[in-house]
């Protein structure tokens, strides 16, 4: 879930577009600024003189600069994104969903777990073993993205299934046991499909579900 920073003087505007931000695109978490440790977005409301701060602690984190007055020009790049108020809602939140992408667009992007490179954008997962490249689904990219940042903890189906499918009506633990049996054939075919074992404790492949150390 990626971590937004939202900097405002503007009590009243930042308190109802964080509420509009948390009900309609849940799959942010707000951070407070004193808790602000990992960013993965931040919004800086009519403040651009704090920009060059933001770029010294995170160099590489999208910064949104929602501005009454768009004259000056910050130079919109794909981490310095311009936005004229008053926001259109809809648009707006778009441009966050892309914005938490930014990075999975650049070498930085890319998660290393034993022998395995994941590109998230291009959906695909490259065996470094012996550089074959397998597609992903999104969804396939999404269990794997949040098997990886759970680092040793242990995943259940249940979590999965709130984290990756929100606890849609649709969706039951089945389809989760469907999407890690064609994981583990596409990037372990060598196991054989009889000795597939899915618990509620214990989804993946250990040899996957664990964190390697980063590739040197």
């Amino acid at each position: 879930m990626p971590n937004l920073l939202f900097i405002s003087d503007n009590a009243s505007f930042a308190e109802d577009l964080c509420g509009q931000i948390k009900y309609y695109a849940p799959e942010f978490s707000i951070v407070e600024e004193k808790d602000a440790g990992i960013l993965d977005i931040v919004v800086l409301d009519d403040k651009p003189a704090l920009l060059k701060d933001i770029r010294v602690s995170h160099p590489k984190t999208p910064v949104f600069l929602l501005l009454s007055e768009t004259d000056e020009v910050f130079g919109n790049s794909n981490l310095n994104i311009t936005v004229a108020k008053p926001l259109q809602l809809d648009v707006f939140l778009n441009q966050l969903r892309a914005g938490s992408n930014l990075l999975d667009n650049s070498a930085d992007g890319y998660l290393h777990f034993n022998r395995y490179e994941l590109r998230p954008v291009a959906r695909e997962i490259l065996n470094l073993r012996n550089d074959e490249t397998v597609k992903l689904t999104e969804k396939e990219v999404a269990i794997i993205k949040y098997l990886y940042k759970a680092k040793d903890k242990i995943v259940s189906k249940n979590e999965l299934l709130q984290e990756v499918w929100g606890y849609s009506p649709d969706v039951s633990t089945h389809t989760i046991e469907t999407h890690i049996y064609r994981l583990r054939h596409k990037l372990l075919p060598e196991i054989q499909p009889r000795k597939h074992v899915l618990s509620d404790s214990h989804p993946f492949p250990e040899r996957i579900h664990q964190r390697s150390q980063p590739l040197e």
